[in-house]
């Protein structure tokens, strides 16, 4: 099939002009090549971001491997451009390429992408135009790849449902070959009915959303009324997949070694998904639920096939809240007994306070470096943390860091949120209260001065899907007199000022993200015109424009009676329809909106991994229950000795 050719040739004549050239050179170690013509159903994956922080996506890694083991399937992967080379690709016409075989991304039958931030819309935008992909879904052909988005960010498709053709929410393992299948059948008979019928037969699946399929009716107001099929066997709601059994799926076996440097540079193990611990402002927490654990000895066995197929020297052992394992002492202490000799390295991305004692810390810590700690309060005060349902008392924390700066840690990390639902100043000026009680207990276990707190503040945005959906957002005005105030508090402290690091984020790239989080299809027509006007890499502050989104905002927005405050700093009321109702992540809406009424009552509520269940929804909506163990299985070491 010629339209897959090689595009290397007149690529590579372009690469001594680029910065990083060998970010685009592919032959990483465990990539993989097949032939083209031996296929029948062919993906392109593209996590929408650079190279150095697509490549380490645990996601997209997962669906390349699980779709290249498939016998007749290829996956290759493509990562955006930089305006340098997206610049010189337009002069020599030069398309959107794969990074494995430099096939032209167009060429694919599927053309997937992964979302796991809003801010990667306009960088879709730059590769679908680059591949000669029709921006808008409507306007493409039978030859056109099918564009199908997933990731976090696509529970709420809306703001892009002009763009792509479809989405598909939750767990991609099975959903992708599930998707090839009818895409295979459907080539195989000849396509026939075209484009329309291939959408047609992912869409009465239940599990594939396809947004051409669906009319929104507006109120005058400019509220939904409602989301409705137009077209008969299209189903009302469209549902979450969910893998059961993570053991089964013991994916990347072969993680890709990036060729350059990423902002990961070590290998990674998922240890559980899900989150019960039920942060209202959680969406990652919320969606993915349940929590369904790995066992020990499955993480075990990732590891040491990890390890030999990559060479890394560093295991980070993901979750959203890696501590909660319940088995995570012994994994820690069979990982580091196993790899002692050979000096690999143990990492958990983010530790909950009260999940963190010394034991676990010293076991991270044997075979490596002792880098800093990162705990996340997220609310200055206790009141807050109630409001957030973040069960963490000042008291925990200041004993949760007396152990580590007693047992040798010299620096700690707080992360924090400004803009939280029922926030005021003194909420947030406690945050400073907080980091010099923290300084003060490390010199005073530690007998030293040379202690450091850095505190770390994003500003909040409220996201589908979670209790906080109907909150309005903290403008971004008062996102930034906010943490002047606590700025200028912690430099004014003579005694501890010095030794806390104080880092945040403007309130503005929280407000585009606002936005794109709880948009609707209205908001198709902002995106586009900033990519037209050169919006790229949204999520890099170097290349961020408030202004240029804003000024694309008023230019588009006011034609359908909606501006950039009603969809951001607007709180909702329990009757308005919002844009992903249609949309099932399992989570019953009455439960977050009893849930949203608790967190303004300040009350919390409990994890059901250890109590009675709160009815969320999910497990019987689904068909899905909590796996957890334990297991009582211990890691031993392993019989066969590594010659």
């Amino acid at each position: 099939m010629s339209a897959a050719e090689s595009v290397f040739p007149q690529l590579e004549a372009l690469l001594p002009h680029v910065q990083k050239p060998i970010q685009y050179v592919g032959g990483e170690l465990n990539s993989t090549v097949k032939n083209w013509d031996e296929c029948d159903v062919t993906w392109a994956l593209m996590y929408p971001d650079a190279y150095e922080v697509g490549l380490p996506n645990q996601g997209v890694m997962i669906l390349y491997e699980v779709l290249n083991e498939r016998e007749g399937v290829l996956a290759e992967r493509t990562y955006s451009v930089w305006p340098d080379l997206e610049e010189l690709m337009r002069e020599h016409g030069v398309p959107q390429f794969t990074v494995d075989s430099h096939r032209p991304v167009g060429a694919f039958d599927v053309f997937g992408l992964s979302f796991s931030t809003e801010l990667g819309y306009t960088n879709m935008l730059t590769a679908l135009d680059l591949a000669g992909i029709p921006l808008a879904a409507r306007d493409r052909t039978v030859d056109d790849p099918i564009v199908l988005a997933g990731g976090h960010a696509a529970f709420n498709p809306e703001p892009i449902a002009e763009f792509i053709d479809c989405a598909v929410i939750g767990d991609g393992e099975q959903a992708v070959l599930d998707i090839t299948e009818i895409v295979r059948a459907w080539k195989a008979e000849g396509r026939p009915g075209g484009r329309e019928e291939v959408l047609f037969r992912l869409a009465k699946t239940g599990g594939v959303y396809v947004p051409g399929f669906y009319d929104v009716e507006y109120l005058p107001d400019g509220r939904i009324a409602r989301v409705v099929p137009n077209k008969s066997g299209v189903p009302w709601r469209v549902s979450k997949h969910t893998v059961m059994d993570l053991d089964e799926w013991p994916y990347p076996k072969q993680p890709l070694v990036p060729l350059a440097e990423t902002v990961h540079e070590r290998m990674s193990v998922e240890i559980f998904r899900g989150c019960t611990r039920g942060c209202r402002f959680c969406q990652a927490g919320m969606i993915t639920r349940p929590v369904r654990e790995r066992s020990i000895t499955g993480i075990g066995e990732m590891v040491e096939k990890g390890l030999k197929a990559t060479g890394f020297e560093e295991v980070g052992l993901l979750s959203l809240s890696s501590a909660d394992h319940t088995e995570i002492a012994d994994v820690a202490k069979g990982l580091a007994d196993r790899y002692e000799k050979d000096k690999i390295g143990l990492s958990l991305p983010s530790t909950r306070v009260d999940a963190f004692n010394v034991d676990l810390a010293n076991e991270l810590t044997r075979n490596g470096r002792r880098s800093g700690l990162t705990f996340a309060p997220e609310g200055g005060s206790e009141r807050l943390r109630k409001v957030i349902n973040k069960m963490v008392s000042e008291e925990d924390l200041i004993r949760t860091v007396a152990t580590a700066y007693g047992n040798g840690w010299r620096q700690v990390k707080l992360y924090f949120m400004c803009g939280l639902p029922t926030e005021t100043d003194e909420d947030v000026l406690q945050i400073g209260d907080m980091a010099v009680n923290v300084i003060a207990k490390g010199r005073e276990v530690s007998g030293s001065q040379d202690i450091r707190c850095t505190v770390s503040i994003g500003g909040f945005v409220p996201k589908p899907h979670t209790p906080f959906q109907w909150a309005a957002q903290l403008s971004a005005e008062e996102t930034d007199a906010r943490l002047t105030k606590l700025r200028d508090k912690i430099r004014g402290d003579k005694k501890y000022g010095r030794s806390i690091g104080f880092r945040y984020h403007d309130g503005k790239p929280g407000i585009v993200e606002g936005l794109l989080s709880r948009g609707d299809r209205r908001i198709a027509a902002v995106i586009r015109a900033v990519y037209e006007d050169g919006g790229r890499f949204d999520g890099w502050r170097e290349h961020f424009s408030y202004d240029r989104w804003m000024a694309c905002a008023d230019k588009t927005l006011p034609q359908a009676g909606v501006d950039v405050d009603w969809y951001t700093t607007r709180e909702r009321t329990y009757e308005e329809v919002l844009p992903w109702d249609h949309l099932d992540s399992g989570l019953d809406k009455d439960w977050l909106w009893e849930d949203w009424q608790d967190a303004l009552d300040e009350t919390e509520v409990e994890d059901c991994r250890w109590t009675p269940c709160f009815d969320c929804g999910v497990c019987p909506q689904m068909d899905t229950q909590i796996q957890i163990g334990p297991t009582g299985k211990k890691l031993l070491p392993l019989s066969v000795v590594n010659q």
